[in-house]
């Protein structure tokens, strides 16, 4: 199945692309998405403690699994002042 990758914010800035697509098999997982995300763009993978990543519009944990027409979304740590 084809997952479609939103990157927000600097992610976006970082990888140079604001989104991209990840082929992998039904049943896979976010923590799946993840690492075809970071083998791809690398520069992104420092940051992996602290993204936080959301399916649809719920946030989700990266055991979770992912079924045909989700996206996942990317976002560095929320900050403020």
């Amino acid at each position: 199945m084809t997952v479609p990758v939103q990157l927000w914010s600097y992610f976006r800035d970082l990888a140079g692309v604001a989104s991209v697509e990840v082929e992998l098999a039904e049943g896979a997982t976010v923590e799946e998405v993840l690492n075809a995300v970071y083998a791809r763009h690398p520069q992104l993978a420092a940051l992996r403690k602290s993204t936080l990543i959301a399916v649809g519009v719920d946030y989700a944990d990266p055991s979770q699994v992912l079924r045909a027409g989700d996206e996942v979304s990317l976002f560095p740590p929320v900050q403020g002042g």
